[in-house]
C-alpha cells in the first residue's frame, strides 16, 4: 500500500484588538479547558492502572521488550513485534483507551461547559490527552503530568473553520460562541493577503505570558505552500532556497557548515544573554518569601515536611518575583528563536541539501555517572556536563527548524550515520582513526608536504559533506577533488573569526 504524502502547511500569526471584559471571558475558556484536559486525563490513567494490573498485560509487554533487546533485522524484528503489537491493540480497545475513546468521554464534560467551549475544542483536548498518553505507551514512557494552575492549558483549537474557533476573511474577525475579536490583518503587508488565499484548516488560540499579562494570538493554519516573501524596496525574493550540498557539524554551543561555496563557523544563538546571576538572585528571593509566608510547612533543619498534604500561600512578592523569572525565560526563548531563523536563513541561501549528524542531546544533558578524581589535584571531578550549554544554545531547536525551512522550500534534510561515519576522527589523507580529546580543536596534516593545520568542526562538516549515498561512509574521490577549495575558504573564515571574540569551544 503506497504511503500517504504527508500534508503541506503553514501558520498565519495574527494578533487581537481585546476589551478587558474579552480577555477575561478568554481567561474563563482556557480554565475550563484545563479542567476538562484533567477530567480526562484522569479517566485515562484510571484505565491504564488497571490494564497494567492484568498477567496479559504484563506479560505481553515484557515479550515485546525482550525483541527490542535482541538485535535483528528490520524485517525479521517487524514480524516477530506483530502479535504482540495486536494483543496490545485490542487490549487498548478492550480497556477504552483509544483516541475515540476519550472523544467519547469528553462529551459528558463538555455538555456541561457547552456555553464556553464548543464540542470540537473539547474534542481536540481529548485528542491532546491521548497523545500525551501515547507517548507514554508507544514512546519514551516518561511520566504524563496534569495541567496545574502554575502550568496552565496555553493553547485551544478547532478542528476545522466551519463551527467552533473560526476567523471570517470578510469581517476580518475571530467568531467563538459569541465572542466577536477583530484581528490586526496587515492590508499593506503582501505575505498576509497571499497566506489567506490558501484554505483555511482549522483555527487556534494561543496566549503568551508577557509582563504579568496574557497576550493572546490568533493562529491560522492554512493547507498549501508558504508565500514567498519580498523585499519592500528592491522587490526581491527574501530568505530563497540555494543549490548544493552542505554538510553541519553542531556542538553544544557552535555550527560548522560548509558547502560547495562556502566555510563558516558560527556561535549558536550569538545575543542569548547569560542570565544565570539575576536569575539566582530572583530564586533567592522567591525561596525566602515562600519560607516566611509557609514556616509551618517546613522541619527545623529546613526540608520540606513529608507524609503530610501541604497547602501553600504566596505573597504578593513572591508572584511578581516569579512572573519576572518567567520573563526573563520568555526573552530568552524569543531571542533564541530569532537568532536560529537568522541562521537557518543563512545556510539554506547556499544550498538545498544539507548533511547533518544524528545527534542524541538529551544524553549529553544527563550527569555523569562515574565518579572519577582529577590526577593533577586529587579532587572529585564534577559529573555536570553540557546541561547549561544545552539550554541557554538549543542545538535541537536549532536542526529542527532547519528541516522544517528545507521542507517548505523544497530541499532536503538528510540525517547520517553518526558512529559508522566518525567524522571528528577520520582524517581522508591517510584514510585512518584516531581519537582526540574534546578540548583537541586543530587537525594538524602533512599535505603536499607541508604540515598544515584545520579547524576541526570545518573539517568534520566537510566529511559530512561528502558523504556516500550509503550515509555510512566517506567518499574519499570526493574529498580529495574538492579539498583544495575547502582550505582556501577555511582559511578565510580563520580571518574573520581572528578578529572576533570567540568561545573557547571555537580554539581560536
Amino acid at each position: 500500500m503506497a504511503k500517504k504524502e504527508a500534508k503541506q502547511r503553514f501558520i498565519l500569526n495574527l494578533k487581537f484588538k481585546t476589551e478587558e471584559f474579552e480577555e477575561k471571558i478568554l481567561d474563563k475558556r482556557f480554565e475550563i479547558g484545563r479542567k476538562i484536559y484533567n477530567s480526562v486525563l484522569g479517566k485515562a490513567l484510571n484505565r491504564y492502572n488497571e490494564m497494567s494490573k492484568t498477567k496479559k498485560w504484563r506479560n505481553n509487554q515484557c515479550e515485546l521488550s525482550n525483541i527490542y533487546k535482541s538485535k535483528c533485522e528490520k524485517e525479521e524484528f517487524s514480524k516477530l513485534c506483530a502479535p504482540y503489537v495486536y494483543i496490545k491493540n485490542e487490549m487498548l480497545k478492550e480497556f477504552r483507551l483509544t483516541e475515540y475513546s476519550l472523544h467519547e468521554d469528553v462529551k459528558l464534560v463538555q455538555h456541561i461547559f457547552k456555553n464556553n467551549l464548543d464540542s470540537f475544542t473539547a474534542q481536540k483536548v481529548a485528542s491532546r490527552v491521548w497523545k500525551a498518553i501515547e507517548s507514554n505507551l508507544f514512546g519514551n514512557g516518561e511520566q504524563v503530568h496534569f495541567k496545574g494552575k502554575n502550568n496552565p492549558l496555553n493553547s485551544l483549537e478547532g478542528k476545522s473553520n466551519g463551527t467552533g474557533i473560526r476567523y471570517d476573511i470578510e469581517t476580518n474577525t475571530f467568531k467563538w460562541i459569541g465572542l466577536e475579536i477583530e484581528t490586526m490583518l496587515n492590508i499593506d503587508n503582501q505575505y498576509e493577503i497571499d497566506a489567506l488565499v490558501n484554505k483555511i484548516c482549522f483555527c487556534r488560540v494561543k496566549r503568551k505570558f508577557v509582563r504579568g499579562k496574557y497576550k493572546y494570538i490568533l493562529q491560522i493554519i492554512l493547507d498549501g505552500v508558504v508565500p514567498v516573501k519580498l523585499n519592500k524596496e528592491t522587490r526581491e525574493i527574501k530568505n530563497y532556497i540555494g543549490i548544493g550540498n552542505c554538510g553541519i557539524d553542531i556542538g553544544t554551543q557552535t555550527v560548522a557548515c560548509t558547502s560547495d561555496y562556502d566555510v563558516k563557523l558560527y556561535e549558536l544563538a550569538p545575543h542569548v544573554q547569560n542570565i544565570q546571576n539575576e536569575k539566582r538572585r530572583i530564586q533567592r528571593l522567591m525561596d525566602r518569601s515562600k519560607r516566611t509566608t509557609n514556616f509551618n510547612n517546613f522541619n527545623e533543619n529546613g526540608m520540606i515536611k513529608k507524609g503530610v498534604k501541604l497547602e501553600w500561600e504566596y505573597s504578593n512578592r513572591y508572584i511578581k518575583a516569579k512572573n519576572k523569572l518567567n520573563d526573563l525565560y520568555r526573552k530568552q526563548k524569543d531571542i533564541r528563536k530569532q537568532d536560529h531563523n537568522v541562521m537557518t536563513n543563512e545556510i539554506v541561501k547556499g544550498c538545498n541539501v544539507v548533511y547533518v549528524e544524528q545527534m542524541n542531546f538529551k544524553g549529553l544533558q544527563k550527569r555523569a555517572k562515574n565518579t572519577a578524581n582529577d590526577k593533577k589535584t586529587g579532587r572529585i571531578n564534577k559529573k555536570k556536563r553540557f546541561g547549561k550549554s544545552l539550554a541557554n544554545k538549543a542545538p535541537s531547536k536549532f536542526l529542527e527548524m532547519l528541516d522544517n525551512k528545507l521542507r517548505a522550500k523544497g530541499g532536503k534534510y538528510i540525517e547520517i550515520n553518526t558512529r559508522q561515519v566518525k567524522a571528528s576522527q577520520y582524517n581522508h589523507l591517510n584514510q585512518q582513526y584516531n581519537k582526540k580529546k574534546l578540548s583537541q580543536r586543530w587537525n594538524y596534516f602533512n599535505y603536499n608536504g607541508k604540515q598544515i593545520k584545520v579547524q576541526r568542526d570545518m573539517y568534520s562538516a566537510y566529511l559530512i559533506k561528502n558523504v556516500n549515498d550509503d550515509l555510512c561512509s566517506i567518499h574519499l574521490d570526493k574529498c580529495s577533488k574538492g579539498f583544495d577549495k575547502f582550505l582556501e575558504l577555511h582559511n578565510i573564515e580563520i580571518v574573520r573569526l581572528q578578529g572576533l571574540n570567540n568561545l573557547s569551544s571555537v580554539g581560536i
